[in-house]
C-alpha cells in the first residue's frame, strides 16, 4: 500500500500538468481566454460566411482562407450559404464559421473552437479582421509567409474566446518630415500594426524641415517646401551635410495609402502642423510670413529643433492658405479627425508684426488668465481651423497647447508635456488621446545605457552615459492611461498613441529598431484590460513567438534584454 502511495505522489503531478492545456501566444492579450482539451484541424477546412457580413470583411476571409491553402498545401473553400445562422443554432457543425452578430461591441469578437468546428462571431469589419488576427497567431508562423510548409501542424487549440478593445483610438505617431521614407516602408509598418490590432496611423506631413503632401492648389509647397539643403550631423547644430535631401507623396500615393490601411482596418489621421513648424511652407510661400522676419530669404530648415519662422496669421491670405491646404486634405482623406498641431508654436514675431498687432486689437483680445493677447491669436488660428473642418464634417484633434487659453467644444487634445493635459482636458470635457513623453516617446532611446543605443534625441540632452529618461518595453507596458485621470472623466479618454519623431532616425532599419517590440507592449496598454496583462507572460510570449514572427515578416527590431 505504502508503495502504491508513493507511486500516486509522483505520477499525479506530472499526469495534472500534462492534462493542464497551453494557452496560445496572443499579442495583444485577449479579455478572455478559456482552454478546453483538444484541437481543430484546419489544413483543407471548409469556411462558411453569413451572408448578411459586409463584403469587405468576406474579402477579409477569402484572403485568410487564400493563404491557409497557399501554406498547408490542401483548400479551404469559402462559401456564404443562406440560412447560416440557423444551422450554427443546430449545434451539428463541422467546418468553420463566420457570424454577423450585433450584440458583439464594435471591434470585438467570439470565437469558439470545438474538436469538429470553430465559430466566428463580430458586428463588424474590424472584428472580423481581428478575429482573424488571433486565430493566425494560433497557427504556425508559415501562415505569414508565402511558400508551403507541408511538415507544419494546421490546427487551432480548442478554446473559447471574447475580446474587445480597452480603448476605440489605438495609435502610432509617424514622423515623415524629419526623415522621409517610402510608400513601402510606411505599408511595412501598417501590416505589422494590423496584426497586433492598431487600428490610427498619424501622419505627420508637415513641418520646418519638410513638406511631404501634394497640394494643387499651391503647387511650391512640395516643388520648394519639400527639398532641403542638407542636414545636421549628429547632435552638432553647427555642422550640415551639404546633401540635398527630401520628398513628399503625391495625392495618388496618398489614396493608395489610405486604401490600403483601410484593408488592414487602419485609419490615416493626417496631421498639417500650424500656425507654427512651418518654415518649409514659408520657404515656398514667403508673402505668408510676418513682415519684419529674419532671415530672408526664407528656406526649408536644416536644423532640428523649433524654428521661429511662424505664419502671418493676421494676414487674411495667410489663413485662405490654410482653410484651402485643410480642404484638399480633408478631401483626400476620409479621417473623421484632422490633426492641426498647435504645438510650440513662437510668438515673438506676431509681438512685432504690424497685421498680427491689428488682428489682436480687432478680435479685442487682452491678457487673461496668465494668458497674453497675442498668445490668444493661436486660439483664433485654432478656432477659425476647427469651424472650417466642421464645415467638411470632420473634427480637430491638436497638441495639448490648444488649451492655452479658449478652445471650442468639439476639438480633441493630444496630451503630450505629460500626462497634465489630459488630466485637464478630459476634466474640462475634451475629448483626449494620451501620448505623454514619459510613456510614449519611442524616439527617446530604449535603455538607461547610451553606450548600447543608436544616437539619439536622448543623447543630445544627457551628459553622461546614463538617461534617466529611457522608454524601455517595461516603462512602456507598465502604462495605465487612465491612472491619473478622475473617474468621471475617465470617459473622455479615448485611447492612447506613441509617437515617433524622426530627426534622428534615417534608415528603415533604424526605424523598425525604434518601433519594435515596443509597439506591441504599446498594443495591450491599448487593447487588453489591467487585469489580463502580465508582464513575465508577455516578454515570454515575445520571445517564443512575437520576434520571431517579426523575423519572419523581415522587420528589424530590438533584442530584448538578457
Amino acid at each position: 500500500m505504502k508503495r502504491l502511495l508513493l507511486f500516486l505522489a509522483l505520477v499525479l503531478p506530472v499526469s495534472m500538468q500534462a492534462a493542464k492545456v497551453a494557452e496560445p501566444q496572443i499579442v495583444p492579450a485577449p479579455q478572455k481566454l478559456e482552454m478546453s482539451k483538444g484541437t481543430l484541424k484546419l489544413k483543407g477546412i471548409n469556411i462558411n460566411c453569413d451572408p448578411a457580413m459586409d463584403a469587405q470583411s468576406l474579402k477579409a476571409v477569402r484572403i485568410f482562407a487564400d493563404r491557409l491553402t497557399l501554406v498547408s498545401g490542401k483548400t479551404s473553400s469559402v462559401a456564404a450559404p443562406v440560412g447560416l445562422e440557423r444551422t450554427v443554432s443546430t449545434g451539428k457543425l463541422k467546418g468553420l464559421y463566420f457570424i454577423k452578430d450585433a450584440s458583439i461591441a464594435p471591434e470585438g469578437y467570439n470565437i469558439s473552437i470545438g474538436k469538429r468546428a470553430g465559430v466566428v462571431r463580430a458586428s463588424d469589419f474590424n472584428g472580423f479582421l481581428y478575429a482573424l488576427q488571433t486565430i493566425r497567431q494560433m497557427l504556425p508562423l508559415s501562415i505569414y509567409g508565402d511558400t508551403p510548409d507541408l511538415k507544419a501542424c494546421w490546427k487551432v487549440p480548442c478554446c473559447q474566446i471574447a475580446d474587445a478593445p480597452r480603448f476605440g483610438y489605438r495609435g502610432v505617431m509617424l514622423d515623415c518630415c524629419r526623415h522621409f521614407f517610402s510608400l513601402d516602408e510606411v505599408k511595412k509598418v501598417l501590416d505589422v500594426m494590423a496584426i497586433f490590432k492598431l487600428n490610427r496611423l498619424h501622419w505627420h506631413l508637415s513641418d520646418d524641415q519638410g513638406w511631404r503632401i501634394e497640394i494643387d492648389k499651391y503647387p511650391r509647397l512640395t516643388e520648394v517646401g519639400a527639398f532641403r539643403n542638407g542636414t545636421m550631423v549628429g547632435g552638432d547644430w553647427n555642422s550640415n551635410d551639404g546633401i540635398r535631401y527630401g520628398g513628399y507623396y503625391t495625392k495618388d500615393q496618398i489614396r493608395d495609402i489610405v486604401a490600403y490601411a483601410a484593408a488592414r482596418g487602419i485609419t490615416i489621421v493626417p496631421e498639417i502642423d500650424l500656425p507654427g513648424h512651418m518654415q518649409a511652407a514659408l520657404a515656398a510661400y514667403p508673402e505668408l510670413g510676418c513682415k519684419d522676419s529674419k532671415p530672408q530669404p526664407y528656406e526649408v530648415w536644416m536644423r532640428w529643433g523649433i524654428s521661429k519662422q511662424v505664419l502671418n496669421v493676421g494676414n487674411e491670405k495667410t489663413m485662405q492658405f490654410l482653410e484651402d491646404v485643410l480642404s484638399e486634405v480633408a478631401d483626400l482623406f476620409p479621417s473623421e479627425y484632422i490633426h492641426i498641431g498647435g504645438d510650440e508654436c513662437p510668438r515673438d514675431e506676431w509681438e512685432k508684426d504690424p497685421d498680427c498687432q491689428a488682428k489682436v486689437k480687432e478680435l479685442g483680445l487682452v491678457d487673461k488668465d496668465g494668458v497674453s493677447a497675442t498668445a490668444r491669436l493661436q486660439n483664433y488660428v485654432t478656432s477659425r481651423m476647427q469651424k472650417h473642418l466642421e464645415s467638411k464634417g470632420k473634427k480637430i484633434i491638436g497638441w495639448d497647447e490648444i488649451l492655452e487659453g479658449d478652445l471650442g467644444k468639439g476639438a480633441t487634445v493630444m496630451s503630450w508635456r505629460g500626462t497634465s493635459g489630459g488630466i485637464k482636458a478630459s476634466s474640462m470635457g475634451y475629448d483626449v488621446i494620451m501620448s505623454p513623453t514619459t510613456y510614449c516617446y519611442i524616439d527617446y532611446v530604449q535603455s538607461p545605457d547610451l553606450r548600447k543605443e543608436p544616437f539619439s534625441i536622448t543623447h543630445q540632452w544627457t551628459k553622461g552615459d546614463v538617461a534617466e529618461g529611457a522608454i524601455t518595453l517595461e516603462r512602456i507596458y507598465g502604462y495605465d492611461p487612465l491612472a491619473e485621470i478622475p473617474a468621471e472623466a475617465r470617459k473622455h479618454i479615448l485611447g492612447v498613441q506613441c509617437n515617433l519623431w524622426t530627426e534622428y532616425i534615417a534608415t528603415t532599419e533604424h526605424l523598425e529598431y525604434m518601433l519594435f517590440p515596443r509597439v506591441l507592449a504599446l498594443s495591450e496598454i491599448q487593447w487588453s484590460d489591467p487585469s489580463v496583462k502580465d508582464l513575465d507572460r508577455f516578454k515570454k510570449t515575445l520571445a517564443e513567438h512575437e520576434l520571431p514572427l517579426l523575423d519572419k515578416l523581415g522587420v528589424n527590431y530590438r533584442k530584448l534584454d538578457k
